[in-house]
């Protein structure tokens, strides 16, 4: 196996690179102005520990694969074309409406209930950049009004006219006949060809979204338009770099679903949050090798902490309707969450509080922390794990960046000092111990609203800064066993790495499967398989049209079920069946939903007297492939304390003074060895901190343990 590897962050690029036997892990940082400079400069550093050049590794190598935040930013920051959108006549404010509950979406729960201050995101979309067609489909498909191929000429026009740069069409019940968002489509390409230099990008909603619901539907399709230009350009940049280095084969990216396709599979929605999610891939694998038991995960890098769930089983959580920003869209996406809480997090004086803030804001990688010495005059976590003795000024990132203290607390002393009264040591003591806190308490919600215990789970703690704050996010979380996975620093790249071919395709259904009034099974049989196969048909398309033999194609049905007039919706995943012949096969749906919305919420939760509906039929298309394989991660064992190369003096958390602190490096890192707390450990690409009543335990995979003493 021969395969590159990509995650690009908001500060770093992490590179993982898979050469036959070897697995070489690199980074480097983002160039935001042009991506594929960092991934050269990451790249170039991984051949040079294989001993290749770029050019031999890129034309022999099986695959590339990118996982990418640059929509998640161009989103954030607003960076995009202006969008107009083409809706039914009649449901002109739908989409500046949103839902009754829009004010609060993509806010946390204490701004969600500030009803006073609550304020709707600005629209992507501008009210006058909307314009309504006389047409009308009704809910079972059926044409109620026609099209007028006029009207839609004018309307067009008047868009084009007002500045539209992409044209959204969303139309109602079009998941259920989508001829008039075709017959539009048509319209604007017959007015504006694509061969012109006037062409005009268009996008459907039934072919963005299978799901019913006007709202979601239209916001997915407007976030896919707005993205589209900037994603296509970015990628386009990628895979015109990989060609000029000899890589003749097709790009691969990974899609926030937990798969990947090659770009002319890809929308640009589907790269929201890639990265991370690749990393919740990675954890999903590693659970599975390893028999690891219930696991969070955990990622923190230079600008965001995102946590993800694999219970026991190595099963993701996925979000059907998740919160992209401030919109809730209708695309299914491996359930994450994300603080704004990373090295790169400002630490600002909080007037109201009296205390200090740490993040969402970040210094990202330019200018970067103040110590980076690069410009930035603000403090961030970096500044104070450095102030405090953590990091190695002369070897941080393997010496790439050399750090500057004096920047530091230069940066403190003119923001935080003088406001608050405090040294600048316990300044940055007291920013250490707010972010580690802030993430624990992240943690805890994540876990404890879907019902679990954080005692119950493994933390894994990886991304740049993962085990540098391992042990004190653990500490606040009350979690007792912490792993740094192997290829912490860059696994999310490791992840994307055994990502599948994977597409899903759904649709929304009106299906009953026991009716409690009439005490009837659903007995259309030959109807949901017929919307079963067209769904595989359209998985099956995708993956051939990316040279995959059709037999190749392997399928798992899911569906979305709830209880009698439920709100909550639980998708159930059907791993042995995928048509329904009989009574036995809808009994056996009912059953396997019955069993994990029990699990969920307790054995006297469900409620099949109440009537049991499918809302969405839901197929994920995909192809099996070779994965990175991971030891066993056993420790125990007769184990030595390595020889230390030096001390410094570090202040920990709970610790008046600073302590005598042994230092180690990458060799320290063998399963042969343990090393108590406190401790440091200095690697090429991140830094292992032992706290004192904690113990550092590697594996032969170096992967590497925090545990309790």
């Amino acid at each position: 196996m021969k395969r590159i590897s990509v995650d690009i962050g908001g500060t770093f690029t992490d590179c993982f690179f898979v050469w036959d036997g070897q697995y070489i892990e690199a980074k480097a940082l983002t160039t935001h102005h042009n991506l594929a400079l960092g991934f050269n400069e990451a790249l170039d550093l991984a051949c040079k520990r294989a001993g290749l050049d770029r050019g031999t590794v890129l034309r022999k190598v099986d695959s590339v694969r990118y996982a990418t935040t640059l929509g998640t930013n161009a989103l954030i920051e607003r960076k995009g074309p202006r969008v107009a959108a083409i809706v039914t006549h009649g449901f002109e404010d739908t989409i500046p409406l949103s839902r009754g509950r829009g004010y609060g979406e993509g806010l946390d729960y204490s701004m969600q209930q500030n009803l006073p201050a609550a304020q709707r995101p600005e629209p992507i979309v501008p009210r006058h950049l909307i314009r309504s067609v006389k047409e009308r489909i009704n809910s079972a498909g059926g044409i109620v009004a026609a099209l007028d191929p006029e009207d839609v000429r004018l309307v067009v026009r008047e868009l084009v006219d007002a500045g539209a740069e992409a044209i959204v069409v969303s139309l109602v019940n079009a998941t259920e006949n989508p001829v008039h968002e075709l017959a539009i489509q048509e319209i604007i390409l017959a007015e504006f060809p694509a061969h012109e230099l006037g062409a005009i990008p268009v996008l459907l909603g039934h072919q963005v979204s299978g799901r019913k619901g006007e709202y979601v539907r239209a916001t997915s399709t407007i976030i896919d338009g707005f993205l589209h230009e900037i994603m296509f350009h970015a990628l386009t940049q990628l895979s015109n770099n990989l060609r000029d280095s000899g890589y003749d084969k097709p790009m691969l990216v990974i899609h926030n679903s937990g798969g990947m396709a090659q770009m002319n599979s890809t929308d640009a929605l589907q790269t929201i949050h890639s990265g991370p999610i690749a990393g919740v891939g990675a954890a999903e694998h590693l659970s599975n090798e390893t028999g690891l038991g219930h696991v969070i995960s955990t990622d923190m890098g230079g600008t965001s902490f995102d946590i993800g769930l694999v219970p026991e089983g190595g099963v993701k959580h996925y979000d059907f309707l998740p919160t992209i920003d401030r919109w809730l869209v209708s695309v299914p996406m491996v359930h994450l969450d994300t603080l704004g809480a990373g090295g790169g997090s400002i630490a600002d004086y909080d007037r109201i509080h009296d205390s200090i803030r740490i993040g969402p804001e970040s210094a990202g990688s330019n200018p970067g922390p103040a110590c980076y010495d690069r410009g930035g005059l603000r403090p961030t976590v970096t500044d104070a794990d450095l102030l405090l003795g953590y990091l190695d000024p002369e070897n941080y990132a393997n010496g790439y960046i050399k750090l500057n203290p004096k920047r530091s607390r230069f940066a403190i002393e003119e923001t935080l000092c003088d406001p608050l009264g405090m040294s600048v040591v316990d300044i940055a003591r007291a920013i250490k111990d707010g972010v580690d806190e802030q993430m624990a308490i992240g943690i805890g919600k994540e876990l404890r609203v879907r019902g679990y215990l954080p005692e119950d789970f493994t933390m894994l703690a990886y991304g740049g800064n993962g085990p540098l704050h391992a042990c004190g996010i653990a500490r606040h979380a009350g979690i007792k066993r912490v792993l740094a996975p192997p290829f912490s620093s860059v696994f999310s790249a490791c992840g994307a790495g055994n990502m599948k071919q994977l597409h899903f395709h759904e649709r929304g259904v009106h299906v009953t499967l026991y009716n409690a009034t009439s005490r009837q099974l659903y007995d259309g049989y030959d109807e949901f398989n017929a919307v079963v196969a067209e769904l595989e048909a359209r998985g099956r398309e995708d993956l051939v049209r990316q040279g995959f033999a059709a037999g190749d194609v392997r399928y798992r049905l899911e569906l979305d079920m709830r209880y009698g007039n439920q709100l909550l919706t639980q998708a159930v995943a059907l791993e042995d069946i995928n048509r329904m012949n009989g009574v036995g096969d809808v009994l056996t749906m009912i059953k396997v939903f019955g069993d994990v919305y029990s699990h969920r919420f307790g054995a006297s939760s469900a409620a099949p007297e109440a009537g049991i509906r499918c809302n969405t039929v839901r197929v994920a298309a995909y192809v099996d492939g070779d994965v990175v394989s991971f030891d066993s991660l056993e420790a125990g064992g007769h184990r030595t304390v390595p020889v230390e190369l030096s001390r410094r003096d570090v202040v920990f958390i709970g610790h008046a003074e600073a302590l005598d602190t042994p230092l180690h490096d990458q060799s320290a890192l063998t399963h042969e060895h343990v090393i108590h707390g406190p401790a440091i450990v200095t690697t090429e690409n991140t830094t292992y901190l032992v706290e004192p009543g904690w113990r550092l335990e590697p594996t032969r995979q170096g992967a590497v343990w925090f545990l309790q003493d």
